[in-house]
């Protein structure tokens, strides 16, 4: 990558200059793309076990529990004559939930057992003893993390509960019924069936104003297990947008000396699946989502410069997923004009990123060069910006990286070319050719076929282009491609192309 160049633009990151307008060109390779994108599901279940104090030098495996000592724990808790002797019965008994034979035998098929231990544990969460309280919160904390899908709806009886506590006065206790609700949210529905009426959106949006990181972070985790629900657009989403939800949310992403990495991560993936489910993103855009989400990608070009950038991929992903599905929306194209970010200072951010990703993580290049696309695709002003700052020979240098990146670097080459000769003249002379007539070797005909379309609009505005293709062998390695089913009309045509110019 073209170090000199970025360092030299950095430096005028904060001068706007330019206008620019966004838009979509979805190819079906494209569309696929998207679709898997906003089917993937990050679902996963969180553990505070670290957090347990006693815990912490403990080099011994907890035992698996019997049956039979499952129920002599419950009743030394429940009916125990010393709270001392009443919390280590509980303390033994969370232990023992971090098996899986110790979680079947606590929710076993014999449903009065299951009743009367789940009763128990629920009676030991509401009581007024406040640390046999926690205690039972973090046994039903280990049984939200099971595997077993048979455990969330056991613990049905509980979320009730955990709800109301998350309005309590302790943060360590609200952190933990976020987690608790979290992971059950995401198993059962059931569990959100439940939720829903009693007030857990409006629940979740009076946790958000809390001041703790800890609290923050467990909400944006509970929150965005929520928003993956099979049925999340239609019942849970809007409820979602008609509260004060996102305002806070992207309060909490600004850039600035407040923004907590753990938080921004959580928050981002939640406008990440709010803005995939379509419900209403323009309602977004104007709440200042494009605006926020932009000076982030900024923040975040600055960040990686410095030596203490560990776990800011981890933000960048769903920052970059977030701006390139909103930039393909009608209404972001309104408020374009107003917003503080302008061509270069986007351009020059992304690339950095891209550097970055080229060097630390390379899965992350399709997320950064997927936004490119959407940037250039209707926008003469960021195509001329990536010609003027000469960042299109560091594209060229992804090509090797993997099939899925060179379709994406081809297809941002594409939106530049076929902005017409001024262009494509300011694209030729130069690497590209030659790039173009290796790529006609790839064994991936999704990586040819966009080569071919690249080839196609030089042809168009660039003659030159042509008479340079047939000096370097180029009819050649189009010819190796000619029987190839996808590729014969395409490269027939351009064989005609290249021979009458």
């Amino acid at each position: 990558m073209v170090q000199r160049t970025l360092s030299r633009c950095l430096v005028n990151l904060a001068a706007p200059q330019g206008k620019h307008r966004f838009g979509g060109r979805l190819s079906a390779w494209e569309c696929e793309l998207r679709k898997a994108r906003r089917e993937q599901q990050l679902i996963s279940k969180r553990l505070l076990r670290d957090a347990v104090p006693e815990e912490a030098g403990e080099g011994c495996a907890a035992a698996v529990l019997g049956e039979a000592e499952v129920q002599q724990f419950l009743w030394l808790a429940q009916r125990g004559t010393e709270e001392k002797a009443r919390e280590k019965a509980l303390v033994s008994l969370r232990r023992g939930l971090q098996h899986l034979e110790t979680q079947q035998i606590f929710i076993r098929s014999v449903w009065a057992v299951l009743e009367g231990s789940m009763r128990t544990l629920v009676g030991l969460l509401t009581g007024s003893r406040a640390l046999l309280q926690l205690e039972a919160a973090r046994c039903l904390h280990e049984l939200s993390h099971s595997e077993q899908s048979a455990v969330a709806e056991a613990c049905l009886p509980a979320t009730s509960y955990l709800l109301t506590y998350l309005s309590g006065h302790s943060s360590d206790f609200i952190e933990l019924c976020l987690y608790t609700l979290g992971n059950l949210i995401v198993e059962s529905e059931a569990v959100r069936r439940q939720l829903l009426p009693q007030g857990i959106v409006p629940a979740l949006a009076t946790c958000i104003q809390s001041p703790h990181v800890a609290v923050l972070e467990a909400l944006g985790y509970a929150l965005s297990q929520l928003l993956q629900a099979k049925e999340a657009p239609e019942r849970i989403i809007p409820s979602v947008l008609g509260s004060t939800l996102p305002q806070h949310m992207l309060q909490l992403l600004q850039p600035g000396p407040k923004l907590n990495l753990g938080v921004a991560v959580e928050f981002s993936w939640c406008l990440h699946y709010l803005i995939c489910s379509q419900v209403n993103n323009a309602l977004l855009i104007a709440q200042g989502a494009l605006s926020t989400l932009g000076l982030l990608l900024l923040e975040l070009a600055g960040a990686v410069q410095r030596p203490e950038n560990a776990g800011l991929e981890l933000l960048a992903c769903p920052v970059l997923r977030c701006l390139s599905n909103l930039l393909t929306e009608p209404a972001a194209e309104a408020v374009a004009e107003h917003m503080q970010l302008r061509d270069e200072r986007v351009v020059v951010a992304l690339f950095v990123l891209l550097q970055f990703f080229f060097q630390k993580q390379p899965s992350l290049l399709p997320e950064g060069l997927w936004l490119l696309n959407n940037l250039t695709a209707h926008s003469p002003s960021f195509c001329t910006s990536l010609l003027s700052l000469d960042l299109i020979e560091p594209l060229l240098q992804l090509l090797p990286v993997s099939n899925v990146v060179s379709v994406l670097v081809l297809t941002v080459l594409c939106n530049v070319a076929e902005k017409g000769p001024a262009y494509c003249q300011r694209l030729w002379p130069g690497p590209l050719l030659h790039s173009l007539v290796n790529i006609l070797a790839f064994s991936d005909t999704e990586v040819v076929g966009q080569s071919l379309e690249l080839l196609h609009l030089l042809f168009l505005y660039q003659p030159k282009a042509a008479e340079a293709f047939l000096q370097q062998s180029g009819l050649q390695a189009l010819g190796r491609r000619q029987e190839e089913a996808q590729l014969r009309a395409r490269v027939h045509a351009l064989q005609q192309t290249a021979l009458h110019r």
